[in-house]
Protein backbone atom coordinates (compact mmCIF):
# COMPACT_ATOMS: atom_id res chain seq x y z
CA UNK A 1 0.00 0.00 0.00
CA UNK A 2 1.30 3.42 -1.00
CA UNK A 3 -0.13 6.52 0.76
CA UNK A 4 -1.26 9.64 -1.14
CA UNK A 5 1.56 11.80 -2.48
CA UNK A 6 2.14 14.77 -4.79
CA UNK A 7 1.16 12.73 -7.85
CA UNK A 8 -1.81 10.79 -6.44
CA UNK A 9 -4.61 11.80 -4.09
CA UNK A 10 -5.60 8.23 -3.16
CA UNK A 11 -3.99 5.20 -1.54
CA UNK A 12 -2.63 2.80 -4.16
CA UNK A 13 -1.80 -0.87 -4.49
CA UNK A 14 0.85 -1.91 -7.04
CA UNK A 15 -1.45 -4.70 -8.24
CA UNK A 16 -4.95 -3.21 -7.96
CA UNK A 17 -4.44 0.54 -8.33
CA UNK A 18 -6.51 2.93 -6.19
CA UNK A 19 -7.78 1.21 -3.04
CA UNK A 20 -9.07 2.17 0.39
CA UNK A 21 -6.67 1.52 3.30
CA UNK A 22 -7.40 -0.83 6.20
CA UNK A 23 -6.35 0.65 9.54
CA UNK A 24 -5.73 -1.85 12.37
CA UNK A 25 -4.15 -0.93 15.72
CA UNK A 26 -1.19 -3.06 16.80
CA UNK A 27 -2.87 -3.86 20.13
CA UNK A 28 -6.43 -3.97 21.45
CA UNK A 29 -8.11 -2.60 24.55
CA UNK A 30 -10.93 -0.29 25.61
CA UNK A 31 -9.04 2.83 24.45
CA UNK A 32 -8.66 1.37 20.94
CA UNK A 33 -12.36 0.58 20.71
CA UNK A 34 -13.27 4.05 21.95
CA UNK A 35 -10.92 5.64 19.40
CA UNK A 36 -12.49 3.61 16.58
CA UNK A 37 -15.95 4.55 17.79
CA UNK A 38 -15.00 8.24 17.85
CA UNK A 39 -13.67 8.06 14.27
CA UNK A 40 -16.86 6.39 13.06
CA UNK A 41 -19.08 8.96 14.74
CA UNK A 42 -17.00 11.88 13.44
CA UNK A 43 -16.99 10.51 9.88
CA UNK A 44 -20.75 9.99 9.97
CA UNK A 45 -21.34 13.49 11.34
CA UNK A 46 -19.24 15.04 8.56
CA UNK A 47 -21.17 13.12 5.90
CA UNK A 48 -24.57 13.54 7.58
CA UNK A 49 -25.22 9.79 7.60
CA UNK A 50 -25.61 6.93 10.08
CA UNK A 51 -22.27 5.54 11.33
CA UNK A 52 -21.00 2.33 9.77
CA UNK A 53 -21.80 -0.38 12.35
CA UNK A 54 -19.01 -1.89 14.42
CA UNK A 55 -20.56 -5.29 15.12
CA UNK A 56 -19.49 -7.25 18.18
CA UNK A 57 -21.10 -10.32 19.76
CA UNK A 58 -22.61 -9.24 23.06
CA UNK A 59 -22.73 -10.96 25.36
CA UNK A 60 -19.57 -12.68 24.14
CA UNK A 61 -19.75 -16.48 23.82
CA UNK A 62 -18.35 -18.25 26.88
CA UNK A 63 -14.55 -17.92 27.02
CA UNK A 64 -14.35 -15.54 24.04
CA UNK A 65 -12.54 -12.19 23.90
CA UNK A 66 -12.33 -9.23 21.52
CA UNK A 67 -8.99 -9.36 19.69
CA UNK A 68 -9.04 -6.42 17.29
CA UNK A 69 -10.91 -3.73 15.39
CA UNK A 70 -10.26 -2.35 11.91
CA UNK A 71 -11.59 0.53 9.81
CA UNK A 72 -11.46 0.93 6.02
CA UNK A 73 -11.32 4.41 4.52
CA UNK A 74 -9.47 7.71 4.60
CA UNK A 75 -10.16 11.40 5.16
CA UNK A 76 -11.61 11.77 1.65
CA UNK A 77 -13.83 8.67 1.58
CA UNK A 78 -14.89 8.46 5.22
CA UNK A 79 -15.24 5.02 6.84
CA UNK A 80 -16.57 2.52 4.32
CA UNK A 81 -16.16 -0.73 6.26
CA UNK A 82 -15.39 -2.04 9.74
CA UNK A 83 -14.12 -5.30 11.19
CA UNK A 84 -14.16 -6.75 14.70
CA UNK A 85 -12.12 -9.86 15.54
CA UNK A 86 -12.85 -12.24 18.42
CA UNK A 87 -11.16 -15.41 19.68
CA UNK A 88 -12.13 -18.22 22.02
CA UNK A 89 -12.54 -21.97 22.43
CA UNK A 90 -13.81 -23.84 19.39
CA UNK A 91 -17.46 -24.90 19.66
CA UNK A 92 -16.76 -28.38 18.25
CA UNK A 93 -13.04 -29.10 17.92
CA UNK A 94 -10.57 -28.76 20.76
CA UNK A 95 -8.32 -25.75 20.47
CA UNK A 96 -8.67 -22.05 19.69
CA UNK A 97 -11.07 -20.51 17.21
CA UNK A 98 -11.33 -17.07 15.68
CA UNK A 99 -13.92 -14.98 13.91
CA UNK A 100 -13.96 -11.66 12.07
CA UNK A 101 -17.24 -9.76 11.67
CA UNK A 102 -17.34 -7.23 8.85
CA UNK A 103 -19.82 -4.46 8.01
CA UNK A 104 -19.20 -2.83 4.65
CA UNK A 105 -20.74 -0.78 1.90
CA UNK A 106 -21.15 -2.63 -1.42
CA UNK A 107 -18.00 -2.61 -3.52
CA UNK A 108 -15.41 -2.37 -0.74
CA UNK A 109 -14.25 -5.99 -0.69
CA UNK A 110 -13.01 -6.32 2.90
CA UNK A 111 -15.44 -9.13 3.69
CA UNK A 112 -14.48 -11.02 0.54
CA UNK A 113 -10.83 -10.73 1.53
CA UNK A 114 -11.39 -12.40 4.90
CA UNK A 115 -13.75 -14.95 3.36
CA UNK A 116 -11.05 -15.91 0.85
CA UNK A 117 -13.07 -14.86 -2.19
CA UNK A 118 -11.82 -12.69 -5.07
CA UNK A 119 -13.41 -9.39 -6.00
CA UNK A 120 -15.70 -7.17 -3.97
CA UNK A 121 -19.13 -8.79 -4.43
CA UNK A 122 -20.15 -11.90 -2.46
CA UNK A 123 -23.05 -12.58 -4.83
CA UNK A 124 -21.31 -15.10 -7.13
CA UNK A 125 -20.10 -17.16 -4.17
CA UNK A 126 -23.32 -17.89 -2.28
CA UNK A 127 -24.18 -21.56 -1.79
CA UNK A 128 -27.45 -21.40 -3.73
CA UNK A 129 -29.93 -18.78 -4.89
CA UNK A 130 -30.85 -16.44 -2.03
CA UNK A 131 -34.39 -16.11 -3.37
CA UNK A 132 -35.03 -19.84 -2.97
CA UNK A 133 -32.47 -21.03 -0.39
CA UNK A 134 -33.33 -21.02 3.30
CA UNK A 135 -30.80 -19.11 5.39
CA UNK A 136 -27.99 -21.30 6.74
CA UNK A 137 -27.69 -19.32 9.98
CA UNK A 138 -29.25 -16.40 11.82
CA UNK A 139 -28.03 -13.74 14.22
CA UNK A 140 -29.69 -10.74 15.81
CA UNK A 141 -28.10 -7.48 14.67
CA UNK A 142 -29.09 -4.50 16.81
CA UNK A 143 -32.07 -6.56 17.96
CA UNK A 144 -33.26 -7.49 14.45
CA UNK A 145 -33.36 -11.11 13.21
CA UNK A 146 -30.77 -11.27 10.44
CA UNK A 147 -30.44 -14.29 8.09
CA UNK A 148 -27.00 -15.33 6.85
CA UNK A 149 -26.07 -17.54 3.90
CA UNK A 150 -22.92 -19.64 3.54
CA UNK A 151 -20.46 -18.77 0.79
CA UNK A 152 -17.88 -20.82 -1.10
CA UNK A 153 -14.67 -20.30 0.86
CA UNK A 154 -11.32 -22.08 1.35
CA UNK A 155 -11.41 -25.23 3.49
CA UNK A 156 -9.67 -23.56 6.43
CA UNK A 157 -12.62 -21.25 7.19
CA UNK A 158 -16.37 -20.79 7.02
CA UNK A 159 -18.01 -17.58 5.82
CA UNK A 160 -21.61 -16.44 6.14
CA UNK A 161 -22.97 -13.26 4.56
CA UNK A 162 -26.19 -11.32 5.02
CA UNK A 163 -27.38 -7.72 5.20
CA UNK A 164 -27.90 -5.43 8.17
CA UNK A 165 -28.50 -1.68 8.28
CA UNK A 166 -28.19 -1.46 4.50
CA UNK A 167 -24.69 -2.96 4.46
CA UNK A 168 -23.15 -6.37 3.89
CA UNK A 169 -22.60 -8.34 7.09
CA UNK A 170 -19.89 -11.03 6.97
CA UNK A 171 -19.26 -13.56 9.75
CA UNK A 172 -16.03 -15.48 8.99
CA UNK A 173 -14.61 -18.17 11.29
CA UNK A 174 -11.37 -20.17 11.55
CA UNK A 175 -11.16 -23.15 11.54
CA UNK A 176 -14.14 -24.11 9.39
CA UNK A 177 -15.76 -26.05 12.26
CA UNK A 178 -15.91 -22.82 14.27
CA UNK A 179 -18.85 -21.89 12.07
CA UNK A 180 -20.92 -23.98 14.47
CA UNK A 181 -20.63 -20.98 16.78
CA UNK A 182 -23.68 -19.68 14.91
CA UNK A 183 -25.72 -22.60 16.24
CA UNK A 184 -25.82 -20.54 19.44
CA UNK A 185 -27.97 -17.47 19.95
CA UNK A 186 -25.60 -14.74 18.75
CA UNK A 187 -26.57 -11.12 19.35
CA UNK A 188 -24.50 -8.52 17.51
CA UNK A 189 -24.20 -5.20 19.28
CA UNK A 190 -23.17 -2.04 17.42
CA UNK A 191 -20.25 -0.57 19.36
CA UNK A 192 -20.91 2.85 17.84
CA UNK A 193 -24.01 2.96 20.06
CA UNK A 194 -22.05 2.26 23.24
CA UNK A 195 -19.18 0.08 24.44
CA UNK A 196 -20.12 -2.46 27.16
CA UNK A 197 -18.06 -1.86 30.29
CA UNK A 198 -17.41 -5.59 30.78
CA UNK A 199 -16.02 -6.23 27.29
CA UNK A 200 -13.07 -8.64 27.59
CA UNK A 201 -9.95 -8.28 25.43
CA UNK A 202 -7.39 -10.84 24.30
CA UNK A 203 -4.18 -11.08 22.27
CA UNK A 204 -4.33 -9.31 18.86
CA UNK A 205 -5.94 -11.36 16.10
CA UNK A 206 -3.48 -12.75 13.50
CA UNK A 207 -6.28 -12.77 10.92
CA UNK A 208 -7.06 -9.09 11.28
CA UNK A 209 -3.33 -8.30 11.04
CA UNK A 210 -2.87 -10.42 7.92
CA UNK A 211 -0.37 -12.80 9.55
CA UNK A 212 -2.36 -16.00 8.96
Amino acid sequence: MRPPDLMHSEWRCDDDGAVLPLHVAHHIGPEIVEAARAKLLAAAQRAGIRPTPLWCPWPLPSGWTVTGVGLVGDERSGVRATAVACSGPGPVERGPADCVIVAEEPGVGLGNRFAGMPGTDPGPFFEGDLATTIAHAKVRAAGWPTPLWMTKSPDDRTAYVGEAMGMWLYFVTWPAAAGYLLEEEIDLHDLTEDVPTHLVFGAPSPYLHGKA
